[in-house]
């Protein structure tokens, strides 16, 4: 059984700002270098028109996972991710490299008086016998404190752009 993942984060800046920052190449090069973690990059951006397209990898160190993710998989989690955006909604979909591990959501970005909202509904589904809920669970612990920094990034870079 899949994990719920819900997250939100709220902006001092309208939805328009936001959206524009996600428009924008630098905001997700300088992104990913920011709160990306080691070895993590910008494989690709396409912008066409208002519809946006972010492929990028992330990694989690072993020596940050817990004990139940690194005996099934030895190693460090390679995570490949792709954003695309529309106007104000847009999906979220990645996986693990090597294991059967993937998350799927959709982001809302909607006004919140002077400010934003994003909010990112979806699921964490590692289909594991016995260990996929530890695994999920761990994945998803990591995956809010990622969108987290994210979304601090993201409140700073409009602070300063």
């Amino acid at each position: 059984m899949a994990t719920p993942l819900a997250y939100t984060a709220r902006y001092t800046h309208s939805v328009e700002a936001v959206r524009a920052a996600f428009s924008d190449e630098q905001y997700w090069k300088a992104r990913i270098e920011e709160v990306g973690g080691p070895g993590a990059r910008l494989d690709s951006f396409v912008l066409d028109g208002d519809q946006v397209r972010v492929q990028l990898v992330q990694a989690i160190p072993a020596d940050q996972l817990p004990p139940a993710i690194t005996a099934v998989r030895p190693g460090d989690l390679v995570i490949p991710r792709v954003e695309s955006y529309q106007g104000t909604t847009g999906t979220v979909e990645a996986h693990v490299d090597g294991a059967p591990a993937k998350v799927t959501a959709t982001a809302t970005l909607a006004a919140d008086g002077t400010g934003s909202t994003a909010t990112v509904s979806g699921t964490i589904e590692v289909k594991i016998p016995l260990f996929g809920g530890k695994i999920e669970a761990a994945i998803s612990e990591h995956l809010l404190e990622l969108l987290n920094n994210e979304a601090a990034f993201t409140e700073e870079w409009l602070a300063n752009h």
